[in-house]
């Protein structure tokens, strides 16, 4: 039989359906080819926004109607944070943020039996760090899941409700899932999880043991961090991080806004300044870094002049790129409970305004790195042209006139910066 994994959402997804690809493939089941109905299809969706979740209803809704003798597995966040609504979507089965290791048994059981599979559990509570199986992704560089969990309870997130408290990855595991990835081929590793910030918090350690902990395989070059919670980091963790050199220079520091009055109302444990002194001490360890960051437009009772002071404060940090969302109302949440929202050609037209913002960073940034020497790990061949590849800082590089191949690094020149897409280098 046939599957198919469609994967909505973070990076922590993505790194869960390999794990799901990996048991359906020990059940003997195979991948189905491009553009053919599956067998089985796998829906690991995100509840992040609407739209996230939304898209993830269509698609079930699709798949069901042009292929009903397709076995439907909905998966993730959604249907573990809104598990009575997930359930009347009428999947064959039903996981929510855990057991994802046992969708392949869980599909020969259904397959066998016709009886529907709804193994949603209650939102972890105190539980350890769920073990699951090292997977290859496929991809370049690989994913390690370091944490689960977030305890921040934001106003505007429904995360914590899918997602349960902190729970961290024992180092040996990091360590050998590091191993594991770099006898496969993977120079570089990227860690993520929920809120990694909070790593450590639950078993006594700190976030750069985990990053010590990946950064020990000797076949491993490079080790990235995702998306990290700022206010968490002591200057202790970044002398700690900056300790570290296989550590790349990029940090995804989510801010959401920069007014302090919206940030309140966000319930987020920071005011601006207190932002700006955490990208000052990271700046000083690592002088030659990128930050990047997300941006949040729209969010109930968000003033003009609020949205002004956000946009002025992402300018005086100089990032090197950004996403830019706009804010969705999350059933469940502090903030779905208020009245003072922002009418969608209001947020839409800020969403405009900020993206515009974050662009023209993105291309500065890309610009200054013209004349400076990086190390590209090369990451795909267009042709016999090019190669495509990043360098520490993350930045997409082109390299003309190369025979570089996949999972090679080289050293390049960067001489043209194309706006905010890529750069183009010279190899040496």
């Amino acid at each position: 039989m046939k599957y198919a994994i469609y994967t909505f959402g973070c990076k922590v997804n993505q790194y869960e359906s390999a794990v799901m690809e990996k048991s359906l493939k020990d059940q003997g089941y195979t991948p189905a080819e491009e553009d053919c109905c599956p067998d089985i299809a796998v829906i690991n969706s995100c509840c992040v926004t609407e739209n996230s979740d939304k898209k993830a209803r269509r698609l079930l809704a699709r798949i069901k109607r042009d292929n009903p003798c397709c076995v439907t597995v909905l998966a993730g966040c959604y249907p573990q944070a809104y598990p009575g609504k997930a359930a009347l979507l009428g999947a064959d089965i039903l996981l929510g943020s855990e057991n994802k290791e046992k969708v392949g048994k869980l599909a020969a059981e259904f397959i066998e039996s016709g009886e529907r599979r709804l193994t949603v559990p209650d939102i972890p509570s105190g539980s350890s760090y769920e073990r699951l199986g090292s997977a290859d992704m496929g991809k370049t560089r690989a994913y390690i899941k370091i944490e689960d969990g977030c305890d921040r309870y934001c106003s505007y997130c429904i995360i914590p409700y899918a997602r349960g408290p902190v729970r961290s990855r024992p180092l040996k595991e990091i360590t050998a899932e590091a191993e594991f990835q770099s006898e496969r081929g993977h120079k570089e590793v990227i860690l993520v999880g929920i809120n990694m910030s909070c790593y450590g918090k639950d078993i006594g350690l700190r976030l750069p043991d985990a990053v010590h902990a990946a950064c020990l395989p000797e076949n491993v070059k490079r080790v990235r961090l995702s998306s990290l919670e700022p206010e968490l980091l002591t200057g202790e963790d970044i002398s700690r991080l900056a300790a570290e050199e296989k550590l790349c220079p990029h940090f995804h520091l989510s801010l959401q806004s920069g007014s302090a009055a919206t940030l309140k109302r966000m319930n987020r444990r920071y005011t601006p300044q207190q932002y700006r002194e955490i990208v000052d001490m990271i700046r000083a360890s690592f002088p030659d870094c990128a930050i990047t960051t997300d941006i949040m437009v729209g969010f109930a009772g968000e003033t003009e002049e609020e949205f002004l002071e956000s946009c002025e404060f992402v300018k005086s940090i100089g990032f090197s790129g950004g996403h830019v969302f706009t804010y969705s109302v999350r059933e469940g949440t502090a903030a779905a409970k208020r009245k003072d929202f922002i009418p969608a050609d209001v947020a839409a037209e800020r969403y405009r305004i900020m993206t515009g913002i974050i662009s023209q960073l993105k291309a500065d940034y890309y610009l200054s790195q013209v004349g400076n020497v990086r190390e590209v790990l090369i990451q795909r061949r267009e042709s016999n042209d090019y190669a495509n590849g990043l360098i520490p800082q993350y930045v997409p590089v082109r390299i003309y006139g190369s025979k570089a191949q996949k999972h090679d690094l080289v050293r390049v020149r960067i001489t043209l910066a194309c706006g905010g897409d890529h750069c183009v280098g010279v190899e040496i």
